[in-house]
């Protein structure tokens, strides 16, 4: 679908290039259909004056990190904000990228990484519009079973793990926790595996770890008796930035007061977001997470304020990891808007 706003010229050329990106990459993401979203372009009266657009389309998926999204059209407050948000919902954050790039949104969540790899290898030139979540302790855990001859950190040498996918920070992640603790990374086998298929291929004895997130941490606990190795978001990964929303730097530039309402209204969500009864209901309802589960996981740390040292750290997990070849500024990738 075209978007008003976003040109489409050299799309094919675009849109080839992207497709060799993101089989590098991955994001911390579950599976869900996709849906057809429309929007207008007449101007509506915001917080800070007229916006140079009105209606607008996130892609996004259905994840936990999502939630003042959902909180935010909910209760209304991209409306109040004279914003009309359509929820796109993709297959993963790098497809959210992809409909972002392609021109199908004006604004894109994902983790970090797939941002940061495709402005790195010029497929787009992306703005920060706003954070998203950082992991809580205990949120980004590897896993093993209880029986598994893998009990410390040092037992990982030589051993097969089971990641999301490679060159992401899901292993970057896994990577850091075993620098910091003197074991070699390559001495590892890291093997690709979807989060829903992580728990049963442990309880096989296919892999000897696996790195999990909620809530496949909780179901696996409940489901395959997965018990904790280590919470990879310590030490030099503590409070780490994983996700957040981008738009393209040409929306970014040319529409200053939409993005600055679509700010306040994540703002105000994400502060009511910090009740954890107010994203029980929605974790049911959107992401399709039961309720006991709802009522177990641990969730992230919701943020809507975007920090250039913070961001900066992603990057530099990023080159020292080998997921890009050379360090970029993050902090210019922060979008100049408006808001109050």
């Amino acid at each position: 679908m075209l978007r008003h706003g976003i040109t489409r010229v050299g799309r094919p050329r675009r849109r080839a290039r992207l497709a060799s990106v993101i089989a590098t990459f991955a994001v911390l993401a579950s599976v869900s259909g996709c849906g057809l979203l429309g929007g207008g372009d007449s101007e509506s009266e915001g917080g800070d004056g007229p916006l140079e657009k009105s209606n607008i389309t996130v892609a996004t998926l259905p994840a936990i990190d999502v939630a003042p999204l959902h909180l935010a059209v909910k209760n209304g407050y991209f409306k109040e904000e004279g914003l009309e948000v359509k929820i796109d919902q993709a297959a993963s954050g790098q497809a959210a990228l992809s409909k972002l790039i392609g021109g199908d949104a004006e604004i894109a969540f994902s983790s970090y990484v797939p941002f940061f790899v495709a402005q790195s290898q010029g497929v787009a030139d992306i703005r920060f519009v706003a954070d998203a979540v950082s992991t809580a302790p205990n949120s980004v855990v590897l896993v093993t079973m209880p029986d598994s001859g893998v009990k410390d950190v040092k037992d990982l040498a030589g051993k097969q793990i089971g990641v999301s996918a490679l060159n992401t920070i899901s292993d970057a992640l896994v990577k850091s926790v075993m620098k910091t603790n003197d074991v070699d990374h390559k001495s590892v086998k890291w093997t690709p595996i979807s989060f829903p298929d992580i728990a049963p291929a442990l309880a096989r004895g296919d892999i000897d770890a696996g790195l999990l997130i909620e809530p496949f941490l909780t179901n696996s606990a409940k489901e395959q008796g997965t018990v904790p190795l280590v919470d990879v978001a310590t030490g030099p990964t503590k409070d780490f930035p994983l996700a957040g929303y981008g738009s393209l730097a040409k929306f970014a530039q040319e529409n200053p007061k939409t993005i600055a309402a679509f700010q306040r209204a994540m703002q105000r969500a994400t502060e009511e977001a910090q009740d954890r009864s107010v994203i029980e209901p929605l974790l049911i309802d959107y992401a399709h997470i039961e309720q006991s589960t709802a009522k177990l996981v641990t969730l992230p740390q919701f943020h809507t304020t975007l920090e250039a040292t913070r961001l900066q750290r992603v990057v530099d997990l990023m080159v020292e990891f080998g997921i890009i070849p050379k360090k970029i500024d993050a902090g210019g990738m922060i979008a100049k808007s408006e808001a109050a």
